[in-house]
């Protein structure tokens, strides 16, 4: 990360600083993948000199120009996979969970998404020899899914299977939690979740997982009918990219889980479908569909990546956490 300070950005004096560390803006880099609108507000400053600042911040954090294939292949390097504990499962995802991305995973209730979920906020902070990424996890739990009692059967699980004594306390000392009671307090979540990560990006365990369970909960309980369709997908963009600039800020895995619909009109194949439109689609680089098979059995399908093919996995959701089949 860049060391300059914000007060040595052109238009910044200390009062504007000020303004920007308490919005969250507290890196040149957050300054930098931010719009000229978003800035304005925050700052209470005019869109201009908003836009000339993000300008002056993208040159001191050296991004947002072009560069060559071999360059980005070069940066791509400092992407993490995360594993889920299951070879099938990794194999389809090119070896893990990429950071620095959006992995939507949709189903019906009880197919294993949140299931999925818990796996990974105690996988996260394995070392990366076991898979891991060394890291701590922030939850956005919109459902109240989030028990502290799984994780301590998946830390048990891994201490069985590792031949390993974990603590499951420490474990949970490294997830924050947060409750949303509603989209907009879901949207504020995600900018309190920069302002913990950057407190503990200089720590033994930086964020390196945000989970949001479920992603459109609130979004569908709340905006009713056509007529709100419009604004609600706007809403839902904008904290997509919120999300997006998290992981890309942190290089950090982002989980969202997703709810369906069933579409009572299709006679042939699956009728379950996910909701939050073409938006929800086009934004999430993986989107996973989990179905409920026999027994503890489930079916993961990778529907969408842009560099992967589609490809289906089994996995078994079991008291030790996921495992193979």
């Amino acid at each position: 990360m860049s060391e300059v300070l914000l007060e040595d950005l052109d238009h910044v004096g200390p009062a504007t600083a000020q303004k920007l560390i308490e919005a969250g803006f507290s890196t040149v880099e957050a300054i930098a993948v931010s719009s000229p609108a978003e800035l304005a507000t925050a700052a209470d400053i005019g869109e201009s000199t908003a836009a000339k600042i993000i300008l002056a911040a993208r040159k001191a954090a050296d991004i947002g120009g072009f560069e060559t294939g071999d360059v980005v292949m070069e940066r791509r390097k400092l992407v993490g996979k995360l594993s889920t504990g299951c070879k099938e499962f990794n194999d389809i995802m090119g070896g893990g969970i990429d950071s620095q991305a959006i992995t939507e995973v949709y189903g019906e209730f009880g197919s294993g998404k949140t299931q999925v979920a818990h796996q990974l906020a105690v996988n996260v902070q394995l070392p990366q020899e076991k898979g891991g990424l060394n890291g701590s996890v922030i939850m956005i739990d919109t459902e109240n899914t989030f028990r502290p009692e799984r994780i301590k059967q998946m830390v048990e699980g891994l201490s069985e299977l590792y031949g390993e004594d974990y603590d499951h306390e420490e474990f949970l000392r490294h997830i924050h939690v947060a409750r949303a009671y509603n989209s907009n307090h879901q949207i504020l979540l995600v900018d309190a979740a920069s302002e913990l990560a950057n407190e503990l990006k200089d720590s033994d365990k930086p964020v390196r997982l945000l989970i949001v369970d479920s992603l459109t909960a609130h979004f569908r309980a709340e905006y009713i009918g056509r007529g709100t369709l419009a604004d609600r997908q706007q809403k839902l963009n904008k904290h997509l990219h919120d999300i997006q600039r998290f992981g890309d800020l942190n290089n950090a895995v982002v989980l969202v889980t997703n709810q369906v619909m069933a579409k009572p009109d299709a006679f042939f194949g699956d009728p379950t479908k996910p909701i939050g439109g073409h938006i929800l689609g086009h934004t999430s680089t993986f989107r996973l569909y989990m179905r409920k098979s026999k027994g503890d059995k489930r079916i993961v399908k990778l529907v969408d990546a842009p560099n992967l093919p589609d490809a289906e996995a089994v996995i078994s959701v079991t008291t030790a956490g996921l495992r193979d089949p």
